[in-house]
């Protein structure tokens, strides 16, 4: 995931001794930028896309010049960027996001991109709106623009616990027939539900337009199973306690949870979607960068 680019802000080693959501999203951004050396939102707002006829009431700094020298046509300019997007932001707070091997836990880390992503996207002037939940929708922050909205959407993800059960692809099915407005659904899960109610749920988005990111927040345990001694397993949604060797079950179950996130990850593709796998260790980078080249994509008018 470490590039040239990377800078130690995008380190989630370096955000676990930040405090407050705010004080993340603002150096995750800057280090972003850092790498960038320039906006990678703002950037493209330069880019032509086409011509218009002028209509009273547009700016006069927008007409093309050349172009009425040549014709006598009053043309506008438009850019790619000119028209905004919505961003809709769910996060998946249900008790198995609580886990954590390292001093931070899976949903401390989906906080950290889904707040950066919400101070990244209302700074271009785009949309944003948040969505907590576990097998339902359990709060939320209807999209909109401004400084009040990204404070707005820091002070819920804030006051998030994990608790509840998984329904990620209930909530999917759910969420996509009540967003007014179609964009980005950029979805921060460890996606540890039905499979056949996610590809359900996914379905949905895509019939009714919207573009997905699957963001697959993993503990790098949960990745590899590296426990050298008996342990005591405790479901984090219920499921009961067990005594077990490791050791015994290890390749079993590295198997198990890799044949799973292969079929997410097909599925995804299937339908047009992006599918990141975020281990908890590694840098914020992937997540930004994934949700910008979706952005530029919409913004030109295609999806990915």
């Amino acid at each position: 995931m470490a590039d040239s680019t990377h800078d130690e802000r995008l380190d989630p080693a370096v955000l676990d001794r930040l405090e407050g959501l705010e004080l993340v999203a603002r150096t995750v951004v800057e280090g972003l930028m850092s790498g960038h050396h320039r906006s990678p939102l703002r950037g493209s707002s330069a880019e032509f896309a086409q011509h218009r006829e002028y209509v009273a009431g547009d700016e006069l700094r927008r007409l093309d010049w050349k172009v009425f020298a040549r014709s006598d046509r009053l043309v506008v300019k438009e850019m790619f960027e000119e028209t905004t997007l919505a961003c809709h932001l769910l996060v998946d707070a249900s008790e198995s996001m609580g886990f954590g091997s390292l001093s931070w836990s899976k949903l401390d880390y989906a906080r950290w991109c889904a707040a950066a992503l919400a101070h990244l996207v209302i700074g271009a002037r785009d949309t944003a709106g948040l969505v907590v939940f576990d097998d339902k929708e359990r709060s939320k922050v209807p999209p909109s623009t401004g400084e009040r909205q990204k404070h707005a959407i820091w002070r819920m993800l804030e006051g998030t616990r994990a608790e509840g059960p998984t329904g990620v692809g209930d909530v999917l099915n759910w969420v996509a027939g009540r967003l007014r407005r179609r964009g980005i659904v950029s979805v921060f899960s460890d996606f540890f539900d039905d499979m056949d109610k996610i590809v359900e749920g996914l379905r949905r988005l895509a019939h009714d337009g919207h573009d997905a990111i699957l963001f697959q927040v993993l503990d790098p345990l949960e990745l590899r199973f590296q426990i050298e001694h008996l342990v005591r397993l405790d479901g984090l949604e219920g499921s009961g306690t067990i005594k077990v060797d490791p050791k015994a079950i290890r390749q079993a179950y590295v198997e198990e949870v890799a044949a799973h996130n292969r079929l997410l990850a097909h599925h995804a593709a299937t339908l047009g979607f992006d599918y990141v796998q975020l281990d908890t260790r590694g840098s914020l980078e992937a997540a930004l960068s994934t949700y910008l080249a979706h952005r530029k994509a919409r913004a030109r008018g295609g999806r990915r």
